[in-house]
């Protein structure tokens, strides 16, 4: 934590409240004087005129309604003395106009010129027309402030002249700015005198609060051995008390939290399945090794990540949904060259009022288990395949001997035959299948016999020719003669129902399915070929694995499971030979296996 400037202390703002409290209320204190006072100076400059004005204006009536005779001195011989008598220091001048004519009869100005002229200053005539005193303030020659009043002459109810003032008010302000000067003088040492005192206040209570910051930073670093000083039974000293015992129990707090962590670490570290903690926001705060191995990410660089983009479920789901989510969820990360499935299950961390603090989320790897399962459904779907075979076959004999078959004493007893034939096939199909597993296995043991290979394969061409309910024709290239192989017929019929099954499956209507049988030294190769769709060059090589299929969607339509080749890849291969393929995309697909063959053998045979 950085150290906190002078300027942002708690110090210097006391200080500054202090000084801000006292300058606000001498301010309004201030204004407040200033105002009433100069209100009080300007009123009182201005009736101590008015009361002279108007005994000047009693003294100008009683001139004004003399009677005169020719010896006696003139109305303005007599309103010069009477001014003569009103001039003081702050009387600029005075004059006095009769009522009707607004001729000047007299004035204070040394400069009698004016005497006799007509006056036309439109405050003296309002004055005289609303018999009501007029004045003002107004700005001199100089820039200094003059007071002008102008105030009716009155005989009775009748106004029978004016008396215009002009007086020095510039005075009153002068007093005022002196005044003004003065205050602003005091508020200032009041000021220098309050934030003295501020700082020494403050410092009293700001001590302690230094020393629990100062607590709280070595607090924040782990030392819980500090102890805040103590200064008094007041407030601040309770609390300085209060910190301490605060300090106390956060050392015991930590002292149990260490070993709680300590003990979740291990169990985290020594859990097999990946565990994700994150924040009540969904932001990763925890991720183990087992997880972070499982994810292949790094635990810095996850941390503070949501945990929807760490699971790859940003496209699919928000933290609202991971909350609410009570079933697992299944992370499919697989690829083109190996599956790699997560499950996650989900368990909200909350308090008991409801308040969500984060998410916790189990992953485990259920690779394995969902490949068990596929191979599991592949199998089931596979037996129904292979079964399905005999059986169409054992149903073609069956209506054909339902629908008058059985009469016939020729055919009858050869569809009965194949149909016998057929079911005791099907049987031993079965218990191969089970047994596929074994077929890896080196003691895994054939009822091998010596067959005339050629006619075997008519027969199962043959039955293949009168089940099958496509337009597609037969082709047979087998030699004329027999060739005697060493088999395990049982093995060999499902190998040859497999690759023929197949043949028919992507063959077109119209199209043509053909059956060749080849010598060579020391072997003998069988084929079937098709005029299918073909299979990409990319995909030949793994057609032979178990249930592998080029085209699912396509393979499902069709009704194959991908365990045919994978069988007869097997079983070829327990009878020495090789199973192999070649195909080209949109012109057919050629399958061929190979058999041990002995050349003598065969010309015994013969």
């Amino acid at each position: 934590m950085n150290k906190v400037s002078f300027f942002r202390s708690i110090h210097v703002k006391f200080v500054i409240i202090y000084v801000l409290l006292i300058l606000v209320a001498m301010q309004i204190i201030g204004v407040y004087f200033v105002r009433q006072l100069e209100e009080t100076l300007r009123t009182n400059f201005q009736n101590s005129l008015k009361e002279r004005v108007n005994l000047l204006a009693y003294n100008v009536v009683e001139e004004m309604e003399k009677k005169r005779t020719p010896e006696d001195p003139t109305l303005e011989e007599e309103i010069r003395k009477i001014l003569r008598d009103f001039e003081s220091a702050d009387i600029f001048e005075v004059r006095v106009i009769e009522g009707e004519t607004r001729k000047i009869v007299g004035t204070s100005d040394p400069n009698q010129v004016v005497v006799g002229q007509r006056d036309t200053n439109l405050r003296i005539t309002q004055s005289i027309n609303l018999g009501e005193d007029l004045s003002s303030i107004l700005i001199g020659n100089g820039g200094h402030r003059i007071w002008v009043l102008s105030t009716p002459i009155k005989s009775g109810n009748t106004v029978i002249g004016a008396i215009y003032l002009e007086a020095k008010i510039e005075n009153v302000f002068t007093q005022m700015k002196t005044i003004n000067r003065i205050f602003a003088t005091g508020t200032g040492i009041a000021l220098a005198i309050t934030a003295i005192l501020g700082i020494l206040l403050a410092q009293t209570i700001t001590r302690p609060i230094v020393d629990m910051r100062k607590q709280a930073l070595a607090m924040a670093k782990g030392n819980f051995s500090r102890k805040v000083k103590v200064y008094g039974q007041d407030e601040i000293g309770t609390l300085a008390v209060t910190f301490n015992n605060l300090t106390k129990k956060l050392q015991e707090a930590q002292a149990m939290t260490e070993g709680e962590r300590r003990k979740l670490s291990s169990v985290l570290s020594y859990m097999t399945d990946g565990v994700i903690a994150t924040d009540r926001k969904g932001r990763v705060i925890l991720i183990n090794d087992p997880a972070a191995e499982m994810l292949n990410v790094s635990r810095e660089t996850v941390l503070s990540q949501p945990i929807v983009s760490l699971l790859g479920l940003t496209d699919t789901n928000t933290f609202e949904d991971l909350l609410e989510e009570k079933e697992s969820l299944i992370l499919d990360y697989s690829t083109k060259k190996e599956p790699y499935i997560l499950r996650a299950n989900f368990s909200v961390i909350q308090k008991e009022t409801g308040f969500v603090n984060g998410l916790i989320a189990v992953l485990h790897d259920i690779t394995d288990q969902e490949k068990i399962d596929a191979e599991r459904r592949e199998f089931v779907a596979n037996v129904s395949h292979e079964l399905r075979t005999p059986l169409t076959t054992m149903r073609s004999y069956l209506e054909a001997l339902a629908d008058g078959a059985w009469k016939d004493e020729d055919i009858a007893p050869n569809f009965l035959e194949v149909t016998r034939t057929e079911t005791e096939r099907m049987i031993r199909l079965v218990n191969d299948l089970l047994q596929l597993s074994k077929l890896d296995s080196t003691d895994y043991r054939l009822n091998k016999e010596w067959v005339n290979f050629v006619d075997f394969y008519h027969r199962i061409i043959d039955r293949f020719e009168m089940a099958k309910e496509q337009n597609v024709s037969f082709k047979r290239e087998l030699p004329k003669h027999a060739i005697f192989v060493e088999i395990d017929e049982d093995k060999m019929t499902q190998v040859l129902y497999n690759i023929i099954s197949n043949a028919l499956k992507y063959s077109p209507e119209g199209g043509e399915v053909t059956f060749s049988i080849k010598e060579e030294e020391e072997k003998v190769i069988v084929s079937v070929s098709d005029q299918g769709v073909g299979i990409p060059k990319e995909n030949i090589g793994k057609i032979f694995d178990r249930f592998y299929r080029v085209d699912k969607a396509r393979t499902r339509k069709l009704g194959g499971t991908g365990l045919g080749l994978a069988i007869a890849k097997e079983m070829v291969n327990v009878h020495g030979g090789m199973i192999w393929a070649v195909s080209e995309e949109g012109k057919g697909t050629e399958i061929s296996f190979s058999l041990p063959y002995e050349q003598t053998e065969e010309d015994e045979w013969s």
